[in-house]
Formats: C-alpha cells, sequence, structure tokens
C-alpha cells in the first residue's frame, strides 16, 4: 500500500469534515421530519436542551426568525408538550422558555438508534485515536464558533 502525502492526507480530512456535515444536516432535516416538527423547531429545542433555559428574544435571535415566526414556533413546540414558558423574574412582562420535563425522554427516544450507532463507532478506536477524535471534534468546534463571532461582527 502506498503511503499517502501530508496533502493527500489533508485533502481526505477536510473532504471528511464535509461529508460529516452535509450528512448531519440530512439527518437532522429527516428527524425534524419524522418527529413532525420543522427543522427551526428542532435546532431551538436542541438550543434549549442545551442552554436550560432561554428567552424568546434570544431564540428569535439564535433562529434568525422574526418575533412572530418566534411565537409560532414556541406555540408549536408548547402544543407538542416539548417546551414550557415560564415567568421571567427579571422582566415581569417576559417570559423564560424552557424544555418541558418530558421532552429530553422524549427527544431521547427520537435519537436512541443513532446513539448507539455513535457509541459502536466510538468504541471501535482505541484511547489514543478517541484523544485525537476529541481533539479534532473540540477545535473544529471552536472554529465555526469563531467563524460565526466575525460574521455577526461584521453585520
Amino acid at each position: 500500500m502506498t503511503k499517502s502525502t501530508k496533502a493527500e492526507l489533508k485533502k481526505r480530512a477536510l473532504a471528511a469534515v464535509r461529508d460529516y456535515g452535509v450528512n448531519l444536516t440530512l439527518f437532522r432535516n429527516a428527524m425534524s421530519e419524522w418527529a413532525g416538527l420543522n427543522v427551526t423547531d428542532m435546532e431551538c429545542l436542541r438550543l434549549l436542551f442545551q442552554k436550560g433555559v432561554a428567552t424568546p428574544s434570544e431564540l428569535s435571535r439564535f433562529t434568525g426568525l422574526t418575533s412572530g415566526a418566534t411565537t409560532a414556533m414556541l406555540d408549536r413546540l408548547e402544543n407538542a408538550g416539548l417546551i414550557e414558558r415560564r415567568p421571567n423574574p427579571n422582566d415581569r412582562r417576559g417570559s423564560l422558555i424552557a424544555p418541558a420535563r418530558s421532552s429530553a425522554e422524549k427527544a431521547a427516544s427520537w435519537f436512541e438508534s443513532a446513539r448507539n450507532a455513535q457509541n459502536e463507532l466510538i468504541s471501535s478506536y482505541p484511547e489514543s485515536d478517541l484523544e485525537i477524535i476529541a481533539d479534532v471534534f473540540e477545535r473544529f468546534a471552536k472554529l465555526w464558533d469563531d467563524e460565526r463571532r466575525k460574521i455577526q461582527k461584521n453585520q
């Protein structure tokens, strides 16, 4: 077997990152459709699981939706039993949005097959490879966050 050059390996790695992003987007779109939600609804829910709680304005900025479209999205998520609206203790006219207690279990069941497949795949690597894999994904996550901030700063 011929040893690949660094340039060839870089090209292969970046193509793999691209393909990973494309396939993750396609999976998320399919999962949203299967769950009866739209992609923005799922992204909002994902942010709430990560953050715990957010204001409607924060969710509007995150999703890029207008305030009216954000309200419609929150209504859909609330009607599906996935979020709760709570009074905002810092703004008596405002509300806070949080995942409903049952929504984490419900969403977890949607992704059970994918989580099991991920676990099987990642478990096939030795510890030394897992350190590299974790480092690469952590650094790519930071790279994309930095790039997003640059774009938002220049708007």
